[in-house]
């Protein structure tokens, strides 16, 4: 039986509760319509993973400092600032299960409280010296910004092997797993040592978060229909990369029409779900998933037994046998 978030968050649940003060109150502004943006930003916040991350980073390294708190609302300030405008630059409408914020407000008031968002974690790291956090996520920004190019450049010609496709998911979603976990170390230790192990970890937890999300877009919603959301955007995910390798020519060449054509009907799209479960492709993104984990894991072996390894541990299976 699969553990629940709740219970893995037990050792640092006090903390999450001081975190989520200190976070509104850096979110808050004197311009009303900002404010009234940011508190339904708080309203429909997802599970906090990446907070979680640097919390007990820091627990497991050697304890939760005033440092932790300002790093964990840098990272989750910086990661608000990019979905409101990936949702801009996606035009969707949805997020979380929620209207996102250029649904409701459009997309000029969407960039502008982006930006604010970007450089109220700026400012909170800067006035307290933070430099080394700073540095840490900014270069983990950077790489997000960096990876979400390089795919949509691929897109455009679906021509991507393995090893770039590893490149970007390292670079968009692995990048601030890793930042989160490094930035959490660096607020408890100096051991540099212990600090890379951190970043190691999250990275390879990153890695396998986005295959588990790779896999979603070939599991089924509520009514029976492949979710295949990222096929309709043309997006070269693990299973297509897999089975696109190994498809005869003729076959291949059927496939890469339908990936790239945006009148594919629901019978093709099923078609190319179809193909990738029974040629393989999910099986191959499973057992590849299976090994990130098992080397995430890995890096926690420098760290003592503590309640904080355990729950990070557990945090490891949750993130792949979640259900969304």
């Amino acid at each position: 039986m699969s553990i629940s978030l709740s219970a893995i968050q037990a050792p640092i649940a006090r903390e999450l509760i001081a975190f989520d003060a200190y976070f509104k109150s850096a979110m808050r502004s004197d311009v009303a319509l900002l404010d009234r943006v940011t508190q339904y930003i708080l309203k429909t916040k997802g599970k906090q993973m990446r907070p979680m991350l640097v919390l007990f980073s820091a627990q497991i390294s050697g304890g939760i400092s005033p440092t932790t708190y300002r790093s964990a609302a840098l990272v989750e300030l910086l990661h608000t600032a990019t979905l409101v405008h990936d949702d801009v630059v996606d035009d969707s409408d949805e997020r979380r299960g929620f209207f996102s914020i250029n649904a409701l407000w459009k997309n000029k008031i969407s960039v502008l409280v982006g930006d604010f968002l970007l450089s109220r974690g700026l400012l909170l790291s800067l006035d307290n010296g933070d430099f080394q956090a700073l540095k840490i996520v900014s270069k983990a920004v950077k790489s997000m910004s960096e990876g979400e190019l390089l795919q949509m450049q691929k897109a455009r010609t679906l021509n991507l092997d393995e090893a770039v496709y590893f490149d970007i998911i390292r670079q968009k979603t692995a990048s601030l797993f890793a930042a989160c976990c490094e930035a959490g170390a660096g607020s408890a230790t100096e051991d540099e040592h212990l600090r890379e192990q951190m970043r190691l970890f999250g990275e390879k937890l990153g890695i396998a978060f986005q295959i588990k999300d790779d896999l979603f877009d070939f599991g089924s919603d509520d009514v029976g229909k492949p979710r295949a959301q990222d096929l309709r955007e043309h997006k070269m995910t693990l299973p297509i990369i897999y089975v696109l390798n190994r498809a005869p020519r003729a076959e291949r060449n059927r496939l890469v029409s339908l990936i790239k054509s945006d009148k594919a009907t629901p019978e093709e799209i099923k078609y190319v779900v179809s193909y990738v479960h029974t040629q393989g492709g999910i099986a191959y993104a499973t057992e590849k998933m299976n090994a990130l984990v098992a080397e995430a894991k890995a890096f926690l072996a420098a760290f003592p037994e503590s309640s904080a390894k355990t729950s990070l541990l557990q945090l490891v299976d949750y993130t792949i046998d979640r259900k969304k």
